[in-house]
């Protein structure tokens, strides 16, 4: 399970590396020095395992590809908007600001911007390492949940 998850990560390098490019070409400024790169690197490949394992998990209960594409939508786009990728957080109700900060979205966008957006800092938190840790233990939490389901859809 962990290893499917990492490769959902892998392929998400290939389609950062080209919204980065097109941003670039459309004259977005982003911190781009080893570093930063490193970061982003690392925190895509993360946050993409997270939600490819969200994936396995939603599979392995729906068990069919059609419910598991309506079910996906269901799912995943509460999740989107009830992050910080559109708006600040601070702008959202107060219930939206509880969800929004118990949302591993929240914390991967929070990191790329901090890692891309030169001067960026956000409000909330103390930075990378609580976005860190935040997406490693919802890694490890959806990859256990999916390697307990796993083992019964496949008998």
């Amino acid at each position: 399970m962990l290893g499917k998850s990492l490769g959902g990560g892998v392929r998400a390098l290939v389609q950062a590396a080209v919204i980065m490019l097109l941003a670039l070409a459309i004259g977005v400024h982003l911190r781009i020095d080893p570093l930063s790169m490193a970061g982003v690197a690392f925190f895509v490949v993360l946050g993409a395992a997270v939600f490819s394992s969200f994936s396995l998990i939603i599979a392995c209960i729906v068990k069919t590809r059609e419910r598991f594409m309506g079910v996906g939508q269901v799912l995943t786009m509460p999740l989107f908007f009830a992050s910080n990728a559109i708006y600040p957080t601070s702008l959202m109700p107060r219930a939206l600001q509880i969800i929004s900060q118990s949302n591993p979205l929240t914390y991967q966008v929070d990191a790329l911007r901090r890692l891309l957006l030169p001067g960026f800092a956000s409000a909330a938190g103390p930075g990378l390492i609580l976005d860190a840790a935040v997406l490693a233990l919802t890694l490890a939490v959806l990859v256990a949940v999916c390697a307990r389901l796993y083992p019964d859809l496949a008998r």
